[in-house]
């Protein structure tokens, strides 16, 4: 879809008058986007610079390392970054920054072995929107690429001032390829305790994103603290689904007070380059299987006794058999471990007393498969004790 010149402009026109100051960095290709924003007057209320580090030492110079590959996801964020960075060190404390890094590998005088795709980022205070796309080779010619990828880089950048434009996307054909994904901000953890979002993840590398694909494994908790048994539950539970697992904290619980965004870090901190971890506002089963359709959530014993109590929710059966039936026709299902309850007894699924229309539902975990009698809880308590000798 090509918009009508008077409509171009016009978006064009509302990125400038945005309220936000942007800086570029331009590699590869889509150079032409700089062009576009000064040929409608009002390009100074926008634009504090434009670069085009394209040689292999001058994109190694702005971003101060060599990226291992110039074309790529990777390379367009951390340009975005340092073009943000730029920006501050150009404009006032009080303006809004944007940073703009975008990469292309197009047509070339010589054949291309790879596809030919571009990266664009955005980096503002909220944190950082990339998209990726992958073009038809033969469909176009060199002209044609880097117009196509110049008004990507508009259409982008208008969405990290706010404005609203299509996508991207708009430009492919229908044989092409588009991606689009969200690094949150720091202050993403702020948002979700305070209601303003309802899920975070935190990958292993610590960068926290708001659209990372679905969990298929899922294995929540307090994680106060997280220990050695958690991450070998998760591997079994990897193992007997054949999917990834990943752990989830929700801020919000139904008998506690809601966590601090602090603590919230600090739990989170835990599982640096060991595993990704979902935060939510999720404090129920019914409420993450909303989050999470058709995931598989690994827990205890006892929480899968809890789950087919009616006293737990209220001693109200009905609403029990709602929730339950809920997670069921939305493709949710537990793996459920042994656990060794305050008196010590071993515990498992067998021993709980079951609806039989819910026995699909519970899958145990054999006993040689996984068992671990220390609990976080104890762990707590042996610390506190250490702490008061």
């Amino acid at each position: 879809m090509t918009l009508p010149d008077s409509v171009w402009q016009q978006l064009i026109s509302s990125v400038q008058a945005s309220g936000r100051k942007a800086a570029l960095a331009i590699t590869g290709g889509g150079s032409g986007a700089i062009a576009e924003l000064l040929r409608v007057p009002g390009g100074s209320r926008l634009l504090l610079e434009a670069q085009v580090p394209y040689d292999t030492q001058a994109l190694a110079s702005f971003l101060g390392y060599e990226p291992a590959q110039a074309c790529s996801a990777d390379t367009a964020v951390a340009m975005a970054r340092a073009a943000r960075l730029r920006a501050a060190s150009l404009a006032s404390a009080e303006d809004n920054l944007v940073g703009l890094g975008a990469t292309a590998a197009l047509v070339s005088d010589r054949p291309r072995k790879g596809d030919h795709r571009f990266h664009i980022a955005c980096a503002t205070a909220a944190g950082i929107a990339h998209c990726t796309a992958v073009l038809a080779k033969g469909h176009r010619d060199r002209a044609a690429e880097e117009d196509l990828v110049s008004r990507a880089i508009v259409l982008w950048l208008a969405r990290g001032c706010g404005v609203a434009a299509p996508s991207p996307q708009s430009l492919l054909g229908v044989d092409e390829h588009f991606a689009e994904a969200e690094l949150a901000g720091a202050d993403a953890i702020d948002l979700l305790v305070a209601g303003d979002l309802q899920r975070v993840t935190g990958l292993p590398d610590g960068q926290l994103t708001l659209s990372a694909p679905l969990s298929p494994v899922l294995l929540p908790g307090s994680f106060n603290p997280m220990h050695d048994g958690h991450v070998l539950l998760a591997r079994v539970a990897e193992d007997l689904r054949q999917q990834p697992a990943a752990f989830e904290i929700s801020v919000t619980n139904v008998d506690k007070p809601p966590l601090a965004a602090d603590t919230v870090r600090h739990r989170i901190n835990q599982f640096a380059w060991r595993a990704p971890v979902e935060l939510t506002r999720a404090p129920t089963f019914l409420e993450k299987s909303r989050l999470f359709p058709g995931t598989t959530f690994v827990i205890g014993a006892d929480t899968a006794e809890r789950l087919v109590a009616p006293k737990y929710y209220g001693g109200d059966e009905l609403r029990m058999h709602d929730a339950l039936d809920e997670i069921g026709n939305g493709g949710g299902s537990f793996l459920v471990a042994v656990r060794a309850d305050t008196e010590g007894r071993v515990r498992g699924l067998a021993d709980i007393i079951m609806p039989h229309r819910y026995a699909e539902l519970f899958t145990p975990i054999p006993e040689d498969r996984f068992r671990l009698d220390t609990s976080s809880t104890a762990i707590r308590a042996m610390r506190d004790a250490g702490g008061r000798q």
